[in-house]
């Protein structure tokens, strides 16, 4: 891992604790997540948002008033805007998607749920969507969100994340590893 992302996970992690947990205290964890939603849509959405989190060129003052109003805009719970508030007042800003990921994995886990990221050469059906949820719980235990992407270059076939676990079925790796194999022989 590179210092910066090492940095940034780090700096989360403590930020996401601290949210996390009061959250949980007051029964706000929906809230929560609903607030990262929130916040992720306009970050994706605003360049003027992305560069006013991590550009040096915005000062402490600059960035909580920033944030506090568009947290209040946003209509996002106490708890999220406390947390965006104090990080803009630490300079923390840079670490606010590292710390929406960690917490949507907190609240994954205190769902007892997973999340498998599937790209597929087609779009998936329901009933192949449901019935690939249904083999991965089976193997894992817990209750699986997919997270659906398309890939047309994979001509066929699946790949699936779960964790640090990768399964590849798809068409295109088939041929490269036969292309390999056939590099090897001749």
């Amino acid at each position: 891992m590179s210092e910066p992302a090492s940095i940034s996970s780090g700096i989360a992690q403590r930020y996401a604790t601290a949210v996390f947990d009061l959250a949980k205290e007051g029964n706000a964890l929906s809230a929560l997540e609903a607030d990262i939603v929130t916040l992720e849509t306009a970050i994706s959405d605003s360049a003027d948002l992305r560069a006013m989190m991590t550009s040096p060129v915005y000062n402490r003052e600059q960035q909580g008033k920033a944030i506090t109003a568009l947290a209040a805009k946003m209509n996002l719970s106490p708890a999220m805007r406390g947390v965006l508030g104090l990080m803009a007042q630490n300079r923390r800003l840079f670490a606010v998607r590292a710390l929406m990921a960690r917490l949507r994995q907190m609240i994954a886990d205190e769902k007892g749920e997973i999340t498998a990221d599937v790209v597929s050469a087609t779009v998936l059906t329901k009933d192949q969507a449901d019935a690939l949820a249904a083999s991965i719980k089976e193997r894992v235990g817990k209750t699986v969100k997919l997270n659906v992407s398309v890939d047309e270059s994979l001509i066929g076939g699946l790949i699936v994340k779960v964790g640090s676990k990768m399964i590849d079925t798809s068409i295109r790796s088939k041929l490269a590893a036969l292309q390999n194999s056939m590099k090897e022989v001749g």
